[in-house]
């Protein structure tokens, strides 16, 4: 448990992905300030770039939605994040 709680506090995310290719993570709380959400879903998607494997082809990211555990989705611009 010692260890886990340190990875967590050190930066480290865990996210899972489905078998129709849509990841789970948790980016914060809704209490969060919208500029620090923001800044977790950039490290995210930061992430996930890197991630990607060389192999991979076309559009790696194709939607980003964001919701809350039993709230509505809602659609990203992926244009309006700075990656």
């Amino acid at each position: 448990v010692a260890g886990a709680v340190r990875n967590a506090k050190g930066g480290q995310v865990r996210y899972r992905t489905d078998k129709t290719g849509i990841i789970h993570c948790s980016i914060g709380k809704s209490d969060f300030a919208v500029d620090a959400l923001r800044e977790n879903l950039q490290a995210l998607l930061a992430d996930l770039q890197k991630a990607k494997p060389a192999t991979a082809k076309g559009v790696y990211m194709k939607r980003i939605t964001v919701s809350s555990t039993m709230g509505p989705g809602v659609s990203v611009d992926q244009a309006s994040l700075a990656l």
